[in-house]
Order: C-alpha cells, then sequence, then structure tokens
C-alpha cells in the first residue's frame, strides 16, 4: 500500500473525515528491532480524545491512538465487481428482506421492527434502512422496548462492506452497548452458470410448500408453530427443494428425513437461496449442486438472471462449495444484541 507523496509519509485526514473509507498507517509495538507498522482499510466512525475508530468492512472495529498514525488519507470506495450482475447495497437489502418477511412488524421511521416468535435472527430484528424519525440513541431505546413487549431479545441488523452500508450506524450501536454476535457474506453471481452445473437433477423434486420430511431435514426447524410456516413461505415465488433419502427408491419413507433439501425466493431478477442443507451421511455425492442447479433452472424459467445467498463466515464448506459456483461476496450483514 503505498503512502509516499513526494517522498514523504503524510497524515491528510482529519476529524471531518468521518464518515469516509480511509486508509491508515500506525505504529505498533513489537518484540523486535526497529519500528513495525500496521495498515488498516475501513471507514473513520470517530476521532474523539485522539483515538480514531475505524470500521472494516468485516464489521470489526479498530481503535487507533492519533500519536501512532504515520501516514492516512481518504480513499475511494471499493471498486467495482469485475464479475456477476451490478447491484447496490440498497437493492440487495430490499430483496433479502422480501424473501424473509416476519409475522409481525412495524414501521420506526424508516427502520422496520420485525418479529416472528423467535424464530431467527433475520425475522425478529429491526431493519435500519434510512432514517428512524428520532435520535439514533432514543430509536435504540424503543428498538429495546418494542422486544422487550414480545418477550424476545433486541436485535439490529447492519451491513458493513458495500457503498452506502452502515458502518457509523456499527459503530454507535457498540457505543450504546449493544454486542456483535453473527456476521454472514451475502454473495451474488449470475445465476445461468448455476443452472448450468452438470448435477443429478431429476432426483430433485420442486414444491411450493415445505412437508413434515423437508421440516424433518431443516436444521433451525426448533421450535414448531405457524409462525415457522409463514417466514419460509414469504417472498414473491417461493420454491422448496427436497432430495429423498433413497432417492428412487419404491420403499422409501416419504415422512423420512430427506438427504438434501434448499429454498429459494424468485423476486424479479434475483434467485435468492436459503437453507441448502445436505445430511451428513450423504455428503460429498453433489446434492447441495444438484439441490442448487434444480431451483436455479426453475428461477431461469420464471426469468431471473441473477443469484444471491447469505453464508455465515464460520462456514468454510459452503464458502468453498459457493466459490466453485461463482459466488462473490458483496457485502457482510451482522446482528447486533442488544447487552
Amino acid at each position: 500500500m503505498e503512502f509516499t507523496i513526494g517522498g514523504r509519509l503524510e497524515v491528510s485526514i482529519t476529524p471531518a473525515d468521518v464518515g469516509k473509507r480511509v486508509s491508515v498507517r500506525r505504529r505498533t509495538e513489537g518484540g523486535g528491532t526497529g519500528a513495525q507498522f500496521t495498515d488498516v482499510v475501513g471507514v473513520l466512525t470517530s476521532w474523539n480524545n485522539d483515538v480514531l475508530s475505524i470500521t472494516r468492512k468485516s464489521g470489526e472495529s479498530v481503535h487507533i491512538v492519533e500519536s501512532s498514525l504515520v501516514a492516512g488519507k481518504v480513499v475511494p470506495a471499493a471498486p467495482a465487481r469485475r464479475r456477476g450482475p451490478a447491484a447496490s447495497f440498497g437493492e440487495l437489502a430490499a430483496v433479502t428482506a422480501r424473501a424473509w418477511q416476519p409475522v409481525e412488524s412495524e414501521a420506526l421511521g424508516d427502520w422496520r421492527l420485525r418479529a416472528a416468535g423467535g424464530f431467527t435472527r433475520r425475522a425478529n430484528s429491526a431493519l435500519p434502512l434510512g432514517d428512524p424519525g428520532l435520535p439514533v440513541g432514543e430509536a435504540l431505546d424503543r428498538v429495546r422496548e418494542w422486544y422487550e413487549e414480545r418477550g424476545l431479545p433486541a436485535y439490529v441488523q447492519t451491513a458493513t462492506g458495500a457503498e452506502g452500508a452502515q458502518e457509523l450506524l456499527c459503530a454507535e450501536l457498540e457505543r450504546n452497548g449493544w454486542r456483535r454476535e453473527v456476521s454472514a457474506e451475502v454473495r451474488i453471481a449470475a445465476l445461468a452458470p448455476v443452472g448450468d452445473l452438470r448435477a443429478e437433477v431429476a432426483a430433485v423434486r420442486l414444491t411450493r410448500e415445505p412437508d413434515a420430511a423437508w421440516l424433518a431435514r431443516y436444521q433451525r426447524f426448533s421450535t414448531p408453530g405457524p409462525h415457522v410456516l409463514r417466514v419460509l413461505g414469504s417472498g414473491p415465488s417461493v420454491w422448496f427443494a427436497t432430495v429423498p433419502g433413497e432417492a428412487g427408491a419404491p420403499d422409501a419413507d416419504p415422512a423420512a428425513p430427506p438427504a438434501a433439501i434448499g429454498r429459494c425466493v424468485v423476486d424479479g431478477r434475483w434467485a435468492g437461496f436459503m437453507a441448502v442443507e445436505v445430511a451428513p451421511e450423504h455428503r460429498r455425492r453433489g446434492l447441495a449442486t444438484a439441490v442448487m442447479a434444480a431451483l436455479a433452472r426453475r428461477a431461469l424459467d420464471e426469468g431471473a438472471s441473477a443469484a444471491l445467498l447469505q453464508v455465515e463466515e464460520d462456514n468454510a464448506g459452503a464458502r468453498a462449495l459457493y466459490d466453485g459456483m461463482g459466488f462473490a461476496a458483496h457485502h457482510r450483514y451482522h446482528h447486533y444484541r442488544s447487552a
């Protein structure tokens, strides 16, 4: 990373640059001889009492003592993607919200408070897209109250790593005592190559609703109730994929947990993939690829052209699978919980 200007290192950022993307170099304490340096790139979220706070695209906050700075400058937003569909953070946030809708919701200015009996954080978190119509501290108090009234923990879903994302809000949440629990990548890709994957799609059964067998395989189905089916069935055009445990066997139990499942929501040009799961004893047989390909082909038939999914950062197996399908990270989202 190059910081020199006319052969000199220069700190050209000031507190007036809060909210901008910056790149800084700082001196660090090292065990060896000579100065050691660390570079940090992210959004400058505060500069108070001689301490800078920078939020990286991963959502991690880095605090830097001003006296340790040896270089710093404002840098442009991350370069545009070189493959896959073009998409803004706002578009993707709206699409993913429509694909996983709560049972109950209420507006708080432009924010949306969402609840679904505690079934998944996404359906039971505030979605802060825009202005809450109140100072942020007061809005967060209202969020806490709203979830407390329903006997639920208070969560706020935020995003980092894309133009127009919410690094400043993440920093404000941390200052107000909220802690980040879970982070995931939002990945996008062209849809046609997913549909063209070589896979045994004939074994995949597609339905409009999840049956008892599909639910038996779904790992998050721990709290049965109508609210679960409401969330799973929400979205413009929803499809469920099932691969029976003994695909093609005439005596297979239709209520037995399937070998693999998946869910897809078609929304305009987007096909959003969720709940792709394979039973441990059936892994490494290409079943996840078959589920994705079958759902992609149905989405293509409905006019979709772009693919979208979300994968938690610690799911190495899924990340490798989606790498091979051409999915690349667009941004990250996080769930913050009130202390």
